[in-house]
């Protein structure tokens, strides 16, 4: 057995090192820059982090006619007239259990309308809840609308149906030809902790996996570079012989 060994490695192509070299070299740079990639997503992602906290942690801000992108989770606040007739229900999973969220319109007093996510209700309690008449004072955190639908279940208006908060299809569906801000607001709690709809209920948590990632990256390349280090040892080893 040792002789056939011997004589396959003698056999072996001088041009091996030099292929070895190529793949091992491959291979430990695309590791590396996965591995960096991550660090550069891990300092954007706490800079995220921070920078979303500093908003909801800050004193509540006129709410604006438009949005963007860098408003999400700022606070926020807006008066005006609800709209009970023309709120809708959207499915939700809270730290309360399944039930619905209750998207009711509000009429500004700055000439626009806005969609306030009031807070959850339990299924038995989707037609009970509080209806405040007359000037409504809201605050709380500003939401990018979510078009669409849910995980592998599309909005359905014309049943009413909705499992994501997609302003503009309610607000389409419900009829309101004002103009209609491009967000929503996730209402604060309410004085009474005990009055539906139960508001406050925001999760703000963002997944911070990279460090872990980063560490599997670098790894890897450093698993391929001790790999490569013990073969070449044997080579020279195998050709000395």
């Amino acid at each position: 057995m040792t002789t056939g060994q011997d004589g396959e490695r003698s056999r072996r192509s001088p041009a091996f090192p030099i292929g070895l070299t190529l793949i091992a070299l491959f291979f430990f740079a695309g590791f590396c820059a996965l591995g960096a990639w991550q660090v550069q997503r891990l300092a954007w992602k706490r800079d995220l982090i921070a920078r979303v906290d500093a908003r909801i942690h800050a004193a509540p801000v006129p709410a604006p006619r438009m949005a963007a992108k860098a408003d999400e989770y700022r606070r926020v606040r807006i008066s005006g007239r609800f709209l009970h007739d023309k709120a809708a229900l959207v499915q939700a999973v809270t730290v309360r259990g399944a039930g619905f969220w209750v998207l009711t319109p509000l009429v500004t007093d700055r000439g626009f309308t806005v969609i306030v996510n009031r807070g959850f209700v339990p299924p038995n309690r989707r037609r009970d809840y509080m209806r405040p008449p007359g000037e409504a004072r809201i605050s709380g955190l500003l939401r990018l609308s979510e078009p669409g639908g849910g995980f592998l279940r599309s909005n359905d208006p014309a049943g009413d149906r909705w499992f994501s908060r997609d302003v503009a299809a309610i607000a389409a569906a419900r009829g309101i030809g004002r103009p209609v801000a491009d967000y929503f607001i996730d209402a604060d709690a309410a004085a009474d902790p005990g009055a539906l709809p139960v508001g406050g209920l925001t999760i703000v948590a963002f997944p911070n996996n990279h460090l872990q990632y980063a560490i599997t990256w670098f790894a890897l390349a450093a698993m391929v570079a001790g790999a490569y280090i013990f073969v070449m040892r044997q080579e020279r080893k195998d050709r000395r012989g």
